[in-house]
């Protein structure tokens, strides 16, 4: 299993941002020392949170951090294959990778079966989800309150990725995920520091919002 495509396929890196606006992510490259060894997880973290320290600004964290998950991904294959399988019951599963109290990161592997399909939710904190195995449609919604249904939403796209594409989101972009094709859809994610109180999972027909 590998985030590589064919010379004819093009991996893409995209943002979605607070209005839930797919757009593609224009990425800042980091000045890191390249060496012929691996870049372990350990390192990852370390930069990973130098940029969180350094940059106050959510967009900016998430242009600095996208290249070094390609990075990752691309150096430590373990990664690729540190998953389990889906949740009969519930269509989907976490391996969590890395887990240290009062560190400010979530990192994940997620794995969800065919045709699974996530609620509508934001994650209210940024997030990276890079997809290493199989496809993925993301629907996105942003808010369109009204004084009868302050809750209310709309979609306001789509976007299919597949092995290789990374999506970047904001804290208020809102979407929902599902699994298409054949097999599962695995990926890595990594998010910051939820604010629960403003993580919500919509009800689209109810027009209301719930915590998540």
């Amino acid at each position: 299993m590998t985030m590589k495509k064919t010379k004819q396929e093009i991996t893409q890196d995209w943002l979605v941002t607070n209005e839930s606006q797919c757009i593609p992510l224009t990425v800042v490259s980091q000045d890191l020392q390249e060496d012929s060894q691996p870049y372990r997880l350990y390192r990852f973290l370390t930069d990973v949170e130098d940029i969180i320290w350094e940059e106050q600004g959510d967009r900016l964290r998430l242009q600095k951090i996208c290249p070094l998950v390609r990075r990752l991904l691309n150096s430590s294959e373990w990664i690729l294959t540190s998953f389990g399988l889906p949740d009969l019951e519930t269509g989907w599963s976490v391996q969590i990778l890395y887990d240290e109290p009062d560190f400010a990161l979530t990192v994940q592997t997620v794995a969800w079966s065919p045709q699974s399909i996530s609620p509508i939710h934001n994650h209210a904190t940024w997030g990276i989800v890079a997809i290493i195995d199989g496809e993925e449609k993301n629907t996105f919604w942003h808010r369109s309150p009204s004084s009868k249904f302050p809750d209310c939403i709309e979609q306001v796209g789509e976007q299919i990725l597949t092995a290789g594409d990374i999506l970047c989101l904001m804290p208020d972009a809102i979407h929902q995920i599902e699994a298409i094709g054949e097999e599962p859809t695995i990926s890595f994610n990594i998010y910051g520091i939820t604010d629960y109180s403003k993580r919500f999972e919509f009800d689209l027909e109810k027009n209301i919002a719930e915590l998540f």
